[in-house]
């Protein structure tokens, strides 16, 4: 999974529009986009809860699960990214299952 993760933010800083781009405007990119995707998930959900009169429900609660997926993969290809032509990149997943469990920690649910 780690590999895949990677492969999709290789893919994404050797697209044609970011091929030319420095890493600093490649990781602006990383991080707005991950925004973005948070902005996606807002829409889902006023969709899914029919939040807005106009357009009663128009997403279901799988939308907004996709799109909190598209979330986590963004920002974990976003993490990818930052290690970029690291020997060793990192393992992504225990990345974030490490930080999963600081958090668990520190609200003591581990």
């Amino acid at each position: 999974m780690n590999a895949t993760i990677r492969a999709v933010s290789e893919w994404i800083d050797h697209s044609p529009d970011n091929r030319d781009r420095d890493r600093e405007a490649l990781l602006w990119g990383r991080v707005t986009k991950v925004g973005e995707e948070v902005g996606e998930v807002i829409a889902a959900l006023i969709g899914a809860t029919g939040q807005n009169p106009r357009k009663g429900h128009s997403a279901t609660l799988q939308d907004v699960e996709r799109e909190l997926l598209d979330v986590a993969m963004t920002a974990l290809a976003a993490v990818a990214h930052l290690h970029t032509g690291d020997a060793e990149p990192p393992d992504l997943l225990g990345l974030l299952a490490g930080h999963v469990e600081t958090v668990a920690r520190r609200v003591g649910a581990a």
